[in-house]
């Protein structure tokens, strides 16, 4: 018996996400482009083990325009995978999807992740999925990851700390007083960037080092 012809394309798109960087990247499209609920568990799977960013991209593109009452579960099971990649990827698409219903499963374990990268998918997830009412909570808790990691990590906590707005402000004037001088440089830096948006990351990391250095918090100034 003949395949029919949407189910032949169907075929060839699945298969087409074993083939070449650029084969990949149009079997995620054409999966995107034509959304079926049969694509949904493979376009995850492909997501835990891909390797190129733009791939990448657009797999989690390709299940933002499927259901969200299909995916958002799938998606929350692999938070628990015990692949970094499948939990960064997940949370990454999660935040994508904006479905409030996956904000129990972004928990403490996730926004602490030991992996960078899951944790910075985490912060900007959470900032996104966080009900009103319990954004001083998550700030207490990304403040807890104050002065980790290096430059990229510093701005990704800086601004899912800055999204969530006023509620910040007695968290950072706590941190400006932590004993550790790394995390009162990304405090000092975090602040007057919330304050000066326009000054960029690098100044801000540049005055908050002048600031610790002389021992003062900065907010005299």
């Amino acid at each position: 018996m003949t395949m029919p012809k949407e189910d032949t394309n169907t075929a060839r798109a699945l298969q087409g996400l074993e083939g070449s960087s650029s084969a990949r990247l149009r079997a995620a499209l054409t999966l995107g482009t034509s959304p079926d609920p049969r694509f949904v568990d493979k376009l995850i799977e492909r997501c835990a083990i891909e390797p190129d960013f733009y791939v990448r991209d657009m797999l989690t593109w390709a299940l933002t325009r499927h259901p969200a009452s299909l995916t958002v579960p799938k998606l929350v099971d692999e938070l628990r995978s015990e692949r970094a990649q499948a939990r960064s990827q997940a949370l990454h698409t999660l935040s994508k999807i904006g479905d409030r219903r996956a904000w129990p499963a972004i928990t403490h374990a996730l926004l602490t992740d030991a992996d960078d990268e899951v944790a910075r998918s985490a912060w900007r997830a959470a900032v996104v999925l966080v009900p009103e009412g319990e954004e001083s909570e998550l700030a207490g808790v990304l403040a807890t990851q104050l002065g980790r990691g290096g430059r990229e990590t510093h701005l990704s906590l800086s601004r899912a700390l800055i999204a969530l707005g006023e509620v910040i402000t007695p968290t950072l004037r706590a941190a400006t007083a932590d004993p550790d001088p790394r995390v009162r440089r990304h405090a000092i830096a975090t602040e007057r960037l919330s304050r000066d948006p326009d000054a960029g990351f690098e100044f801000a990391v540049e005055e908050a080092k002048r600031v610790v250095a002389l021992g003062t918090t900065g907010q005299e100034e």
